[in-house]
């Protein structure tokens, strides 16, 4: 008792290592598995980042490859070409831990592993996808070596829709004239015009498969007649469904303007004769003046639909003057993409054409009528007053109708009494 007792005990390590300082020198290499040169928002589901990790080194004990990938991307799994003990755990929501040949990567191996994350969530708020990855093991590592430790894979995130614009106007045509009870318009206050009443309605739709970040439809109404004429239009409000964009457009400072008859009651009764055929009054065909209607709109989901309403005036005054009798209006709308869109059409028409006509009752005003009727009789009286000048010319009234007469009178009794003679007989 008292007495220590001891023990002692010697192990012996044995340096296995290329270099002084057992260095590591790890290699990393990867892409991402993808169809094209971007992903395509909502389009794409998921995504498979294909690492490769190599040691040139010394056995690298503790190795571990980490992932840095936006909140947006979900990691799904992973899968390794071979069974070497790879294994990998999601730390936090954008961060990913693989450990690689636990409790170590022998030198001159080298190690293939697939990572698959969920795209279904991104937003399209960043204009990439960044994964970060680097390689690191508990070795020393020269710094000459330490380039091939990180990974940077980017790809560019974009917006594919298919979008396509319908609408329809009412009415479709009216008939305008002096004719037309002015009850049939609208007139405002403190104005004497008649305005015939115009409802737009333009429906943008997203086809998909992404989101569409925004857009912008323009809508343009030819606006003149002539191209130094008033404007015929007047805006009354225009309305975004829900609230999801707005619209402007250059207001008409002087909606009633009634032109001025600077023409001779010839040139007017010639224009009502001649009043016929077609115009068209398009803003495609060069010179027209247009009256352009500029809507911002918000992001549409896949398979969403906006609404566009616009309420409008069409001044009647101005139609008074024109010389046909059917004018056409051609209102255009085309729907412009945000520049993070793509368009990946499939037919669908990305612009839109409405029409609808103004025709003319083809009467005339009153005093035309006047006018006509008193150049009527001044036309017949002048034919004939030439007629009867004609005909004295022509000595019709010179002819001896009372000697004629006398002298057929005269021989009808020699042919009776020259019957009775031969009776008697």
């Amino acid at each position: 008792k008292g007495e220590k007792i001891a023990a002692k005990n010697e192990t012996w390590f044995e340096k296995n290592c290329l270099s002084e300082d057992c260095a590591a020198d790890l290699r990393l290499h990867g892409k991402l598995l993808l169809s094209g040169s971007h992903l395509a928002l909502g389009g794409v589901r998921n995504v498979s980042l294909n690492l490769t990790v190599s040691n040139a080194g010394d056995d690298a004990y503790d190795t571990n490859i980490y992932l840095n990938f936006s909140r947006e991307v979900h990691y799904i799994n992973f899968l390794q070409r071979e069974e070497k003990g790879i294994s990998c755990m999601l730390v936090e929501l954008d961060f990913l831990m693989c450990s690689v040949g636990f409790p170590f990567m022998r030198a001159q191996t080298k190690y293939h592993l697939s990572v698959l994350f969920d795209t279904s969530h991104l937003s399209g708020e960043n204009e990439t996808l960044l994964f970060l990855v680097h390689a690191r093991s508990a070795n020393p590592e020269h710094d000459s070596t330490l380039h091939d430790n990180t990974l940077e894979l980017s790809i560019p995130l974009v917006h594919e829709v298919d979008t396509t614009i319908t609408g329809v106007v009412t009415p479709t045509s009216f008939v305008y004239g002096n004719s037309v009870d002015r009850s049939r318009f609208l007139q405002l206050d403190d104005m004497e015009c008649s305005f015939q009443p115009l409802n737009f309605t333009f429906q943008v739709i997203n086809n998909g498969p992404s989101r569409l970040p925004g857009s912008t439809v323009d809508i343009r109404i030819p606006n003149r007649l002539t191209g130094n004429g008033a404007d015929m239009f007047h805006i009354i409000d225009t309305q975004v469904s829900e609230g999801r964009g707005n619209c402007t457009w250059h207001r008409n400072p002087k909606p009633c303007t009634i032109p001025q008859d600077k023409e001779s009651i010839f040139h007017t009764i010639f224009a009502f004769f001649t009043k016929s055929g077609r115009k068209v009054l398009d803003c495609d065909r060069p010179g027209r003046a247009c009256l352009t209607i500029s809507c911002s709109l918000s992001s549409q989901a896949k398979e969403e639909a906006t609404n566009i309403d616009v309420q409008m005036l069409l001044n009647t005054e101005i139609l008074q003057r024109d010389s046909s009798s059917v004018i056409q209006f051609v209102t255009r709308g085309h729907v412009q993409l945000d520049d993070r869109a793509v368009e990946v059409s499939t037919g669908l028409p990305e612009e839109i054409s409405l029409v609808f006509e103004a025709l003319h009752s083809q009467e005339p005003r009153g005093y035309v009528v006047g006018w006509i009727i008193a150049i009527s009789l001044l036309v017949g009286i002048l034919i004939f007053l030439l007629l009867a000048v004609l005909l004295w010319k022509m000595g019709f009234f010179r002819r001896h109708y009372r000697e004629i007469i006398e002298a057929e009178k005269n021989r009808k009794d020699s042919d009776e009494s020259w019957d009775w003679v031969q009776k008697s007989q």
